[in-house]
């Protein structure tokens, strides 16, 4: 059995293939995460148990996944979405827990199933994975759609449900007569928490928040979110209550505050670590052997629940107002089972509520469809259209909307997303007369903008019949006003498609992934943090006394040669490249007396081919003052010259080897 450093580096090494193949094909990681517990779990290669130690740190996966989803749960969203939370995905939690148990009468021939194990079962099918779905649709621009926002009604709901089903499930354990005591005890327990919360400890909370912010020690504001985490988990596990309760709970509590973002962010490397490690040890759950002993009823309870949740959900989607194209996507998006069906089946089998037998072929079955998730996700617009009689004619009916606004413009802006940025832009277009047309995939906004005469309609800028319909072979520019780089190149690559040459402008939030974007096609690429870095500049020199002209002049000369003069910049000790998406920065290189670089010439060292550029070279006069000097390829180099060269840091790792 290997030692405990053993184990965790056979975990992080696996978890890192996993991660990596799984993102090379463009899949989601949980998939990698579960692939890999399968592979070297005790079923399979047998290179990691599930031992107790690695099932107690991986619930602290699930215990940082529900803090996540309690930070989503302020009162504000929920009032919003009231009716997609509460009607639709509480109708879809609570008939699948109920129609579990006849459904368990049709399973009775293989295996006896008690009704209060049906429930049960019934509770851990209902989930749909949080991780995989939002993910898929996010990347897919989905989220604002119709159909993404039932989407994420129903998981905010069963990411809700996943704590009283917490309470639930002990309570199915016990003699009939007392389930109600104990369901009316989890009830107390429950409203006595929210009650503390909404009316004690939302002051509490930010009361002290406000306290450790103000000592400006990002240690101690990390130190102290993992106290209230840990601590309420902690206290609610004393109540007999569960881990993941109190991650909730404290959650909720820090949703109401100030600081939500900032721990969302500073909590988020734990979870997704912690959560990977919990994936892995659900994947060395499964047993193949039997898999291979009771495939049929493996294949039955993978295509049972994912038909039963498909048409279960597109029915209620139907029912609460959603076209049947919208029923059928919202459907093919949740029929997959959930992470928390994983946590509520080892509940299960801990309570011994079913045979561990059944309780193999369920857990390969829930993992089997989230293997199919993506898939059918990828293919909802087909299937939708497919055995929807009427979506032709609704997508049709969307096209002819777009195709009617744009019909009379010629030479006319495309506007791909209508936020602040598009609205603006709109807004000085109007005023020069210039036509335009804006696509965005917020309903609401839509409804609003072109009631309010903008000429604005429905539509996804990264399908190509939409870009047809807005008149991408009449226009003279297409804007993309969203910055989100990989939705930019979706929209770029279907442009280059239909129109190569089109003159493209993408706003970006720095400068990190010019590259990317202009090798994609855009014409220009405008980074939001540089051009605020050029607005400050002119007001400077402006108020130094520096003519307009020449202002003017500068900013111009700056912006045609690509920022190359404000990108990057000197870091300090206090910088933190972790998760940066600043890959570009600025370092000074002094040359020693035996450096190699001294006596060569510019164009000898060849810095370009290390991927960096040189900014700059300062050299000593005789009054000791360092000059900079004209870059020319044939300029030598002398020792205690100072070099500025900018590149990514990999780069100017490699170039400083070379010079010094």
């Amino acid at each position: 059995m290997p030692s405990v450093l053993q184990l965790t580096l056979i975990l992080l090494a696996a978890g890192v293939a996993g991660v990596v193949i799984f993102r090379y094909f463009g899949l989601p990681p949980i998939l990698g995460y579960l692939a890999i517990g399968v592979l070297i779990g005790p079923n399979t290669l047998g290179l990691a148990s599930d031992s107790a130690t690695v099932k107690y740190l991986a619930e602290f996966g699930v215990v940082f996944l529900m803090f996540s989803i309690g930070l989503e749960f302020n009162l504000h969203k929920l009032r919003s979405m009231k009716t997609i939370v509460f009607g639709l995905g509480g109708s879809q939690v609570v008939l699948t827990m109920l129609l579990a148990v006849p459904a368990s009468l049709l399973m009775n021939w293989i295996y006896p199933i008690s009704w209060q194990a049906a429930i049960a079962l019934g509770g851990a099918l209902a989930m749909s994975s949080t991780a995989i779905v939002t993910k898929l649709i996010a990347d897919r621009a989905e989220l604002e759609t119709e159909h993404g926002r039932n989407v994420v009604g129903i998981l905010l709901f069963q990411d809700l449900a996943v704590v009283f089903l917490l309470i639930l499930l002990p309570s199915l354990g016990k003699n009939p007569k007392d389930l109600f005591v104990a369901l009316t005890a989890a009830s107390i327990k429950i409203t006595v928490a929210l009650t503390l919360i909404f009316f004690i400890g939302q002051s509490l909370m930010s009361r002290w928040f406000r306290l450790v912010a103000k000592l400006r020690s990002q240690e101690l504001f990390m130190l102290n979110l993992l106290l209230i985490v840990l601590g309420m988990a902690a206290l609610t596990e004393h109540f007999w209550l569960s881990l993941a309760l109190g991650a909730f709970l404290a959650g909720m509590l820090i949703s109401e505050t100030p600081y939500r973002h900032q721990v969302e962010e500073d909590v988020k490397p734990f979870r997704d670590v912690l959560l990977g490690l919990f994936f892995i040890t659900i994947g060395m759950l499964l047993d193949f052997k039997v898999i291979s002993e009771q495939w049929v009823l493996v294949i039955v309870l993978l295509l049972g629940p994912l038909l039963f949740k498909f048409g279960l959900i597109a029915i209620l989607a139907r029912f609460f107002g959603s076209s049947p194209g919208i029923s059928i996507r919202t459907g093919l998006c949740l029929a997959q089972a959930g992470e928390f069906g994983f946590v509520l089946l080892n509940q299960i089998d801990g309570l011994d509520l079913i045979d561990p037998t059944l309780s193999q072929a369920v857990l390969a079955a829930m993992l089997l469809s989230m293997f199919c998730a993506p898939f059918l996700i990828e293919y909802s617009d087909r299937i939708a259209m497919r055995f929807s009689s009427n979506e032709w004619l609704l997508q049709s009916l969307a096209l002819t909307r777009v195709a009617a606004k744009s019909v009379r413009n010629e030479n006319h802006v495309i506007i791909c997303g209508f936020g602040r940025s598009g609205q603006s832009l709109a807004r000085m277009l109007d005023q020069e007369k210039i036509p335009y047309i804006a696509l965005d995939l917020d309903p609401d906004r839509v409804k609003e903008a072109a009631a309010a005469g903008d000429n604005v309609v429905y539509g996804d800028a990264s399908r190509e019949n939409y870009l047809v319909a807005a008149g991408l072979s009449r226009a003279k520019t297409v804007v993309i006003t969203y910055a989100d780089t990989p939705a930019s190149l979706r929209v770029l690559r279907q442009v280059e498609h239909l129109r190569p040459g089109m003159t493209v402008l993408v706003r970006t939030r720095d400068d990190a992934d010019i590259g990317k974007l202009q090798a994609a096609g855009a014409t220009e690429v405008v980074p939001e943090l540089i051009e605020g870095s050029l607005m400050i500049a002119s007001h400077v020199l402006l108020i130094m006394g520096v003519p307009m002209r020449k202002v003017v002049r500068r900013i111009t000369t700056a912006r045609e040669e690509r920022y190359s003069l404000l990108r990057g910049y000197f870091r300090g000790s206090s910088d933190d490249d972790f998760g940066s998406n600043e890959s570009w920065r600025l370092h000074s290189i002094t040359l020693l007396p035996n450096s190699q670089a001294v006596g060569k010439t510019l164009e000898e060292l060849d810095l370009g081919a290390e991927g960096v550029s040189v900014q700059a070279v300062r050299r000593k006069g005789r009054n000791a003052d360092y000059a900079k000097l004209i870059l020319t390829p044939e300029l030598q180099l002398l020792a205690n010259d100072i070099l500025v060269i900018s590149g990514s840091s990999e780069a100017i790792d490699l170039a400083e080897a070379k010079l010094l």
